[in-house]
């Protein structure tokens, strides 16, 4: 592993970061939100000056306080393991000045077009497209940027699918973009729903930038559903990873009425067939595959009453 800065002031963060491909993603996501201060992914677009400007390169990171050794030792130790199994590109650790941290990774982004949307970092002003609906936020530390392609799939996947009479469920929010998108395009309040705090009111935070409601819920699905308090909904949207997604198929079925729509990706193209019969046998009809790259977004109708 590489590292950068020897530093260590009050209130610094450690970052571990990687390259990271294909397979890799979900065993080194599940390290960082197992012993780090959860996971992030981002692609980020090199510039001219190391000669490959525009080319994208996908990472994960995690961040940890300067002074969690133990925890930190687990992360190196696991990446460590992982990478006697497969080839695991080199980690890099930095540590960040509380006053800097957050700014670390702003400079990787950039105004892109993602279905109907014009996906607009906050500190950027966006170009003047009057054909586009654009969708301002700061990522901060929850996934979701508009450039990994799980994202694109599910944001361009909403178009013609969220509108004024959709109610939306937005399971595993992070930054809130798909919410976002959705009320948008004109949803009434999408509920967003996520595990962590952190992520939720990044999202509640993101949605006011972009001028539109959603209904933050620091909770799981589970839980939510128990409540009984909402949906079921018209269009859930579970952008999260494929083990996930197949682990809560019945109540994500549970969550979208019949006839309703599950937009599902986070999932590798090698692991759609197992994700798409682990929804159908929850409920839903055989979905429609959508792809990028290495990546697949499943949209699945749930199947109607006597279907």
């Amino acid at each position: 592993m590489t590292e950068a800065g020897e530093e260590q002031p009050s209130g610094a963060l450690i970052e571990i970061s990687l390259p990271i491909a294909g397979e890799l993603v979900e065993p080194v996501w599940e390290l960082f939100e197992r012993h780090g201060g959860g996971a992030v992914l981002e692609t980020r677009v090199r510039g001219p000056l190391d000669g490959h400007a525009g080319a994208p390169e996908t990472w994960l990171r995690t961040y940890l306080p300067v002074g969690d050794a133990e925890a930190r030792l687990r992360i190196e130790l696991g990446l460590w393991h992982l990478g006697q199994i497969m080839a695991l590109p080199e980690a890099t650790i930095r540590t960040l000045a509380e006053a800097n941290w957050a700014e670390a990774w702003k400079a990787h982004y950039v105004a892109q077009r993602v279905g109907p949307f014009l996906v607009t970092p906050t500190w950027l002003e966006p170009p003047q497209d009057e054909g586009l609906v654009v969708l301002r936020l700061d990522p901060g530390m929850a996934f979701g940027t508009g450039q990994h392609p799980t994202t694109r799939l599910c944001l361009a996947a909403l178009e013609g699918r969220a509108g004024p009479a959709t109610r939306v469920l937005d399971v595993g929010t992070g930054s809130g973009i798909l919410a976002i998108g959705a009320a948008l395009l004109g949803a009434q309040r999408p509920v967003a729903l996520d595990i962590d705090p952190r992520a939720v009111e990044t999202a509640l935070a993101n949605a006011a930038v972009s001028g539109v409601a959603i209904d933050g819920r620091a909770t799981t699905l589970p839980e939510l559903l128990a409540e009984g308090s909402c949906g079921p909904f018209d269009l859930v949207l579970a952008n999260l990873l494929a083990g996930i997604v197949t682990g809560l198929a019945d109540d994500l079925a549970n969550a979208t009425r019949p006839g309703g729509t599950l937009i599902a990706s986070g999932i590798l193209d090698e692991q759609a067939a197992a994700v798409a019969e682990a929804l159908t046998a929850a409920g839903f009809a055989q979905p429609e595959v959508r792809i990028e790259g290495d990546w697949v977004a499943l949209i699945a109708m749930r199947a109607t009453d006597g279907a």
